[in-house]
């Protein structure tokens, strides 16, 4: 069974409830201040930490003393606005104390569907974490409309595992884990430890609409739990308010984890394995080592470039021969492609007329 000792990159989902008072409207310092404790650790241990964050509104609704009921969709993202900048102040000035940097990501459902949008996630954070910082990631809700948005940070924080290879993600949530029915209303209600497999069983124990403790709740987080365990990444949902609560999951704290059957290194490289190539690009001799020694594929070593492919799209790779060597997602498109090919990494920028990646393909996106 995966613990938060043994994680190596973790996304932490927090939601409003945790980070706001709902009386006041006021955030919640002391266990903010906590959590930055929590995740000074796992950084001293050489983790990456990825916090996904909701709060935003609940915090913009106070300051502009906005009703606790449902707001139209304008007044939602009017009091994501004003309270995405205190948030995100929030969260510097709390891990600051602790030598840790912060940034600010905002995303959309549209993000991780359109495979461009999806790189430039993925090559953004991966940067942020290679500097140390800990990005701070919310759903942009001072644009996202219904067709866009994911509406809950459970399956956003499971995508967001998934875009940066986590091993384990966490949910912070108001319940210390997943039961056979609701501990509020049934007695005999049983806490999971470990769900090895999400069947339909474990699902319908799930319910229908709803939020919190209620089954609803819970249909969301077995939803991000299929998302995250089938890209390699174990999660867990254990009960969030009480002072330092990574500490206490790591310590024992009552939690059910879903495991992962797979790696997400080996998880993301059958993904890619069993896309459908838009495009094809023939590598050099040379290249083809370089590939089989584990080497992102640079421009200098394709020989030849055919289909029309966009950026992100899947590519066959072929060696001189005609030999499929496997296949990966390209940073550039097909015409791009063709004008760099052949060339050192150096030459892209007076080629294309603007800075590029100085990898074709990276290994991360390819499957070999």
């Amino acid at each position: 069974m995966a613990t938060l000792s043994t994680a190596g990159r973790v996304v932490v989902k927090i939601g409003s409830a945790l980070l706001v008072d709902r009386v006041s409207g006021d955030l919640r310092l002391d266990w903010l201040h906590s959590l930055a404790e929590d995740v000074a650790l796992l950084k001293a241990r050489g983790a990456d930490v990825i916090l996904v964050s909701s709060g935003s509104i609940a915090l913009g609704r106070g300051v502009l003393g906005l009703p606790r009921a449902d707001l139209p969709l304008e007044q939602s993202q009017a009091a994501a606005a004003v309270g995405q900048i205190r948030l995100a102040r929030a969260y510097e000035e709390a891990l600051a104390p602790h030598g840790i940097t912060t940034a600010q990501v905002l995303v959309t459902l549209e993000d991780s569907t359109d495979r461009r949008r999806y790189l430039n996630s993925r090559a953004t954070m991966e940067t942020l974490l290679g500097l140390g910082v800990v990005p701070i990631v919310n759903e942009n809700d001072t644009i996202a409309t219904d067709e866009i948005r994911y509406g809950d940070n459970d399956r956003l924080a499971a995508q967001v595992a998934v875009t940066i290879g986590a091993d384990q993600l966490i949910l912070l949530s108001d319940v210390d884990g997943f039961y056979s029915a609701n501990p509020n209303e049934d007695a005999t209600a049983r806490r999971y430890d470990v769900i090895d497999e999400i069947t339909a069983e474990i699902e319908a124990m799930a319910g229908d609409a709803g939020s919190g403790l209620s089954k609803g709740g819970m249909k969301t987080k077995l939803m991000a739990a299929k998302t995250a365990t089938a890209a390699g990444c174990a999660m867990a949902i254990t009960e969030g308010s009480r002072m330092n609560p990574l500490k206490g999951l790591e310590e024992g704290a009552a939690a059910t984890w879903f495991t992962a059957q797979l790696d997400p290194h080996a998880a993301r490289k059958r993904w890619i394995a069993a896309m459908k190539p838009r495009g094809e690009i023939v590598v050099d001799a040379g290249a083809a080592r370089a590939l089989a020694n584990g080497k992102s594929l640079l421009p200098a070593g394709v020989a030849r470039v055919g289909g029309t492919f966009g950026r992100g799209d899947p590519v066959a790779i072929l060696d001189e021969s005609g030999h499929k060597l496997g296949q990966g997602l390209s940073r550039y498109t097909a015409l791009e492609a063709g004008k760099i090919r052949g060339h050192q990494s150096a030459e892209i920028e007076p080629i294309l007329g603007y800075p590029g990646r100085a990898a074709l393909i990276h290994r991360d996106d390819m499957a070999l």
